[in-house]
């Protein structure tokens, strides 16, 4: 299955906390990429994920040519076109930055969008995004306006939580429906990323069927007495009982990939040559965990298995 992310990567603070060295990656058959990535740093305000660190919020480059992005002539050979840096922190303090890496597609329908509320406004708009060829639904996109509870941003923005939904073609439910529903686009997840205050960031990712963002994604969080994590929703393109049976598990902090990000409230990538993550529900055999951090506790943790 083709999926609408083509490279996921980690990026962490280095021993002595001033520079960010490669952490872990998922890159498919982009082996050049890869290694072109490994060795690679990037000082505060340094790169797109050094960019992410000094700004304290979601970063995004739609194009490579001609910026601070350092590796450029890596990523053109490599048909990436587009990047994404979130930074994952715990107060003042960074954890984390994940990238994520997109390529222009015409059979690859699907947009990431960084929203944030300019300082005290009560609604959010569009502040950068990635939309490939969708030119219309974008420019629609740009338009727009949320209030706080208002759509799938306001929604994440009231409630602080990750949202999916997986028909977004009603206007009733995604203000966009209609629009979406044309351009192919079905389903849609939201995640709050940062809140400074005033000012809050939020990131929305959106997929057709076709092209999902990941074979599967679900959203866990800490039961109500804080003991285990349990999976609140997953979604794929294909459904099955092992799945199913696989989201009713509990899991207790430090137990495999998940229960590590709730230990540490560091994102994670597992591959196949870790035992600690079932490879063999679904032929998933990896996975991006992304935890939801506020005022120093984790909310939930959001995965992208592929």
């Amino acid at each position: 299955m083709k999926t609408f992310i083509k490279v996921t990567e980690i990026w962490i603070p280095d021993r002595q906390r001033t520079q960010l060295e490669f952490g872990s990656g998922l890159y498919g058959a982009l082996s050049e990429f890869k290694a072109a990535s490994e060795q690679q740093h990037f000082a505060y305000d340094e790169g797109l994920p050094g960019k992410a660190w000094s700004q304290g919020h979601p970063v995004m480059l739609t194009r490579f040519e001609h910026s601070y992005f350092k590796r450029t002539a890596a990523a053109q050979k490599a048909g990436l076109t587009c990047g994404i840096a979130i930074p994952i922190f715990s107060g003042d303090f960074l954890l984390a930055v994940v990238m994520f890496l997109c390529g222009d597609d015409e059979d690859h329908a699907g947009a990431i969008e960084v929203w944030s509320n300019a300082a005290n406004s009560d609604s959010l708009s569009v502040i950068d995004g990635y939309y490939g060829t969708l030119q219309h639904f974008e420019h629609l996109s740009r338009q727009l306006a949320m209030a706080k509870g208002e759509g799938i941003p306001g929604q994440v923005w009231a409630s602080g939580m990750p949202v999916l939904i997986e028909d977004i073609g009603q206007p009733a439910i995604f203000v966009r429906g209609v629009e979406a529903q044309k351009a192919g686009i079905t389903t849609c997840l939201g995640i709050p990323i940062a809140d400074h205050g005033q000012q809050t960031y939020l990131m929305t990712f959106l997929s057709a069927k076709a092209t999902p963002l990941a074979k599967r994604i679900q959203i866990w969080i800490p039961d109500a007495q804080g003991k285990h994590l349990i999976c609140q929703q997953g979604y794929s393109k294909t459904n099955n009982e092992l799945a199913q049976i696989f989201e009713t598990i509990t899991i207790s902090k430090g137990e495999g990939a998940l229960g590590r990000v709730w230990l540490t409230g560091m994102p994670v990538i597992t591959g196949d040559h870790e035992a600690e993550y079932n490879p063999e529900l679904d032929n998933l055999s990896t996975m991006l965990a992304i935890p939801v951090i506020e005022s120093g506790k984790l909310k939930a943790i959001v995965t992208f298995l592929f």
